[in-house]
């Protein structure tokens, strides 16, 4: 069994929900609290034992490579400075991780994305990261690293794919599955069919497939025969129905709860949120941010007369 070694993190969108903000910086650049999002990405896959992210961008990414670049000037002028921890910070990202980057030439959708990658993983099993979805598990395995644990406690040659429970009349949102429980596994499914962004009424479950998968090699080839679907675009979901339906050994996908929480950083609310959580979780931070929050909700129902409810929005919860 082939070790995971890679993973690709398609980063080639507009970013059209954070407009204007993403006018003329990349949407996986906006940061949480003071990270940029795409990095909390890839400290995800490097704790996970990555070793190479093939970075799937687009026109107007070139903010991205050089994130992850040095920049001698600014580390020059911090070093003269005396800035020795912000030099360090900045040393640090621009070391993390062997980096190569290819090109989308077009939006030709997620299944199109990974496949533009297809030379640089060359045919190995791969790790795939969406940009969107960030999860926290709080000092536990991350959550990719979840998955990679039980690609390689299935045997390999199987996907694995994060499942997340979402709310009734959300699932036309989302890739959603049809699966059952294992009973040696309590937290994985086996996939038996998926279907991209139901209509109304159709979902076969309220499972949906959040922004973590693990694909063996065998998806390489099911994806060059993928045709346009959904949107005319190539539906990664189609290629995993396939892989799904496959027979063993060969064939298979599987579903993992991620144990951690989810945040949907590609929602303005969503994203609101991690800035939150990430922030709470910050000792220089959590005691101010929660005198603000507060003062924020008192002034809110001074103001309004009616009272704040504080609902956790836009994140999943997995167990």
């Amino acid at each position: 069994m082939t070790r995971i070694r890679k993973a690709v993190i398609p980063a080639g969108g507009l970013g059209t929900r954070f407009l204007p903000a993403t006018k003329a910086i990349p949407k996986e650049m906006l940061p949480i609290v003071d990270v940029p999002t795409l990095q909390l990405i890839v400290e995800e896959a490097l704790a996970s034992g990555i070793e190479q992210i093939v970075l799937v961008t687009g026109r107007g990414k070139s903010t991205i490579e050089d994130h992850f670049d040095h920049s001698y000037e600014l580390e020059h002028t911090l070093r003269e400075r005396g800035k020795q921890e912000l030099l360090a910070v900045v040393e640090r990202f621009s070391r993390m991780v062997r980096l190569v980057t290819v090109r989308q030439k077009e939006p030709l959708g997620l299944g199109h994305a990974v496949l533009v990658a297809r030379q640089a993983v060359a045919d190995e099993p791969v790790a795939v990261l969406l940009g969107d979805d960030l999860f926290d598990c709080d000092g536990r395995r991350p959550a990719i690293g979840q998955l990679i644990d039980e690609y390689e406690r299935l045997g390999g040659g199987k996907g694995v794919v994060s499942l997340l429970e979402v709310a009734a009349g959300q699932e036309h949102l989302y890739g959603i599955v049809s699966a059952a429980p294992m009973a040696d596994a309590p937290r994985t499914l086996r996939i038996g069919d998926m279907v991209e962004k139901p209509a109304a009424g159709t979902a076969p479950s309220r499972l949906a497939i959040v922004g973590r998968y693990v694909l063996p090699p065998a998806i390489w080839n099911i994806l060059e025969r993928t045709p346009p679907g959904r949107g005319g675009e190539i539906q990664l979901t189609d290629a995993l129905r396939v892989l799904a339906q496959a027979q063993e050994p060969g064939g298979g996908c599987y579903g993992l709860t991620i144990d951690g929480t989810r945040h949907d950083a590609g929602d303005k609310l969503g994203y609101l949120g991690a800035n939150l959580a990430w922030a709470l979780k910050r000792d220089d931070l959590r005691p101010g941010l929660l005198a603000l929050m507060r003062r924020l909700v008192d002034e809110h129902e001074h103001r309004t007369g009616e009272r704040a409810a504080m609902p956790a929005v836009h994140a999943g919860g997995c167990s």
